[in-house]
């Protein structure tokens, strides 16, 4: 009789209880101690810039710390980059200033309700690709601009110069150039000291928090040497109520126009400084339009959250997410955490951080500019095709001049004129020759 063999019998799936389909992500010291650093440096740059770009939207300052709060946790928890940290930006500040001078303060709900409305539905159109597919060079103008321009709006701080704000940022530039003579030197030296022991330790101990040990050396030279500037100051917390407003049928033509722009501005703003930050963290590869639109609709939901307590648009900062990545920051918790320091300083830490002087914080800022600044693309630009050195060097220089968006418009410009004379010769190259009894 033929042997039967038996085969085994196979194992029955196991089906794991309930309480054990969930399982806690890995979540390492390095990770926990790098997110903290770069949130809390990223918080300390927070306060000033927050403040200050409310107080030119026409708004309570302490509801430019506010967008923060509040948008964070939403974007932290649905963004694409983990490491990008939003707030408010000077790319808002003409759309909120102008809706706050017609309608009060209402009018910053209005337009920020309705611009993150049209943020969802860039991301339910899938129109984050086309928003996101800016040319290299573009971007590496567009990082060496915002660099310069972080570096230029800092010169008042950094030197003490009474000097008025607003302008271009090459208006800026000229008015600091012309008040110079009448910098303060203690003010200067808080900077020096900032910029330079920051740099000392990023290039030695590049995994260290090299921003604060920065802002502790400005602050512990200050206290040795009698140094003064201005402080930060006491910060309060108050939870704003719910923005009250109406709406009519005229805001159809005043409302809807402006938010429609500020939703174009921010979301290309906030996909150029998204891949600025990638770039800066060494991946080179391009932002795929599902993440673009990903990203799109993280922010649209958040400024819809924050619209309805009266909080400005919130968008990528370079400043803060740069200071993120350089401080060891590297997962999403780091959004949460900066987040989580801002309102700390407002409650808690008021009185500790009320002391840091405003010029260690601009050299924080200026420094992190310096960082920005492409110089690898600076020293292979002559071997760049001229189409490629074009598009960065206007991009970078239109920055300063015009603003952001604008700027990468023009940079764009350059690549969509070499496409159509390329199709124009390739157009002329198709067309049939003409007989020769005909030429003749």
């Amino acid at each position: 009789m033929p042997v039967v063999e038996s085969k085994p019998m196979a194992k029955a799936p196991v089906i794991p209880a309930p309480w054990q389909d969930w399982r806690p992500p890995k979540y390492s010291i390095a990770e926990l101690r790098g997110d903290l650093m770069g949130g809390l440096v990223a918080a300390l740059i927070a306060l000033p810039y927050g403040l200050a770009m409310a107080t030119l939207m026409g708004i309570p300052p302490m509801m430019g710390l506010m967008t923060s709060i509040l948008t964070a946790p939403i974007t932290a928890l649905l963004g694409r980059n983990p490491v990008l940290i939003g707030g408010t930006s000077t790319v808002t500040v003409p759309f909120v200033a102008s809706a706050v001078a017609a309608y009060g303060l209402g009018g910053a709900a209005k337009i920020t309700i309705v611009a993150a409305i049209f943020m969802m539905v860039f991301c339910v159109l899938r129109l984050g690709g086309f928003l996101a597919s800016v040319p290299r060079p573009v971007v590496s103008g567009f990082s060496c601009g915002i660099g310069t321009m972080m570096i230029i709006s800092q010169l008042k701080s950094l030197f003490g110069l009474k000097i008025a704000g607003g302008g271009t940022m090459l208006d800026q530039l000229l008015r600091a150039m012309a008040a110079m003579p009448g910098f303060n030197w203690q003010v200067t030296a808080i900077g020096a000291v900032t910029i330079i022991g920051a740099a000392t330790v990023a290039k030695r101990w590049p995994s260290a928090p090299a921003p604060m040990v920065g802002i502790a050396l400005a602050a512990f030279s200050g206290a040795v040497f009698g140094w003064h500037d201005k402080e930060v100051g006491a910060l309060t917390l108050a939870l704003p109520p719910l923005a009250g407003f109406t709406w009519s049928p005229a805001d159809a033509l005043s409302v809807l126009p402006a938010a429609l722009g500020l939703a174009v501005v921010t979301s290309v703003n906030l996909l150029i400084t998204s891949r600025v930050v990638e770039h800066f963290r060494g991946k080179r590869t391009d932002i795929k339009r599902s993440d673009a639109d990903r990203e799109l609709g993280a922010y649209g939901i958040a400024n819809l959250f924050g619209g309805l307590f009266g909080a400005p648009f919130s968008v990528g900062i370079p400043a803060r997410s740069l200071a993120n990545v350089r401080c060891g920051g590297t997962t999403r918790m780091s959004n949460l955490y900066h987040a989580g320091f801002v309102l700390l300083f407002m409650t808690v830490l008021s009185g500790a951080v009320a002391h840091v002087p405003i010029s260690a914080l601009a050299g924080v800022t200026a420094w992190m500019g310096f960082c920005l600044l492409e110089w690898s693309t600076w020293s292979r630009l002559h071997k760049m095709r001229k189409s490629d050195a074009a598009g960065f060097l206007l991009t970078a220089s239109s920055v300063l001049v015009v603003n952001a968006a604008i700027a990468v418009a023009i940079g764009w410009s350059v690549y969509a004129a070499r496409w159509l004379v390329h199709r124009l010769m390739q157009a002329k190259l198709q067309l049939p020759s003409e007989p020769v009894e005909q030429r003749r």
